[in-house]
């Protein structure tokens, strides 16, 4: 076990330098900030200094670690655009994100997990049909055009929901919550919905598969050989097995969920982490765009850490296999 940690975690600092690597190549590659912070107007000696005073003038290798040193610490520079540190504007704009990100999740898990097992169980029915062309269209549709039509339809026409913004929020020292007041909750649910449709799709249809699948195994029929009754053999024996392949999907969507609410924070203007990149891209804001794309990679890795310590306790087999690290 001590050993698997330790090759995880070796695995994830050798990703996590890929990563900064690629997000350092964009200050190479992207713009001049120099010309960025101060403009056309300014002299040549105004931009020497700028430039000694930023370190552009050392070497590359130098600069990528004073870079990797300084994201260790949290810390990537100061934006372009607004001249603020790039750390302040994340901490900022992170608890919105986190909250739709969470808020999408609990959606997709309370929705996605009941309609698998019942389209499983119940696979000619009415309903189960239903749920299906659900998913398929969850699947199919891009989340912009989701967003826009749940604007259209509940926003404009119904007059029911608040279309962009979010709402009242409550502040808890660095950290904003709009889930404790009305007009939070309520400036939340188009985003959180929009953003949940597609995890909901693919929870669902993942734990139908598997159910499926676990039902035809030898030891769910020898169960009902013995006699035990439909609501035991089904949600205490196969829903069990079914949700350890499904540790691995829901672990990593939610990951996906705070990377890719891009999209559904422009739509909706969801004052979070992804509005910011996309405005940040807009303006070659290239700080903003590489704390991002290495904030992310580094949530994504954990996550996908965590899910492999789960997988350890949930799986004894990769206990035992001391090959079995790479199994899964």
């Amino acid at each position: 076990m001590f050993a698997f940690i330790v090759r995880r975690l070796l695995q994830a600092s050798m990703v996590m330098l890929v990563v900064a690597f690629i997000a350092f190549s964009l200050f190479q590659y992207v713009g001049d900030p120099v010309l960025s912070m101060l403009g056309q107007d300014a002299t040549s000696e105004q931009r020497a200094q700028l430039r000694a005073d930023l370190g552009l003038n050392e070497p590359f290798y130098v600069q990528f670690a004073h870079f990797v040193g300084n994201a260790v610490q949290g810390e990537f520079g100061v934006s372009y655009r607004q001249g603020r540190k790039v750390s302040e504007l994340l901490a900022e704009r992170f608890p919105a994100t986190l909250e739709l990100a969470v808020c999408a999740a609990l959606i997709a898990l309370i929705t996605g997990i009941p309609m698998g097992v019942y389209t499983a169980l119940k696979r000619g029915g009415f309903l189960s049909q239903l749920f299906m062309g659900i998913s398929l269209l969850g699947v199919s549709l891009p989340v912009f055009l989701v967003g826009i039509f749940f604007i259209l339809f509940f926003a404009v026409l119904l007059g029911w929901l608040p279309s962009y913004g979010r709402g009242e929020v409550v502040q808890w020292g660095r950290f904003s919550t709009g889930l404790i007041t009305v007009d939070g909750l309520k400036h939340i649910v188009l985003p959180a919905i929009t953003l949940a449709l597609f995890q909901l799709a693919l929870i669902m249809r993942m734990v139908r598969a598997e159910m499926l699948e676990v039902q035809r195994t030898d030891y769910i029929k020898f169960a009902r050989a013995r006699g035990l009754s439909e609501r035991l053999v089904n949600f205490s024996y196969a829903l069990k097995n079914t949700l350890v392949p499904v540790i691995t999907i829901v672990g990593l969507q939610l990951g996906s969920l705070i990377a890719f609410a891009i999209v559904t924070e422009t739509v909706f203007q969801w004052p979070g982490m992804g509005l910011l990149f996309i405005q940040s891209v807009q303006t070659a804001d290239v700080p903003i765009m590489a704390a991002y794309l290495v904030m992310i990679s580094f949530v994504f890795v954990s996550i996908n850490l965590v899910v492999d310590m789960l997988y350890v306790m949930v799986d004894p087999r990769l206990r035992v296999d001391p090959s079995g690290a790479g199994r899964h």
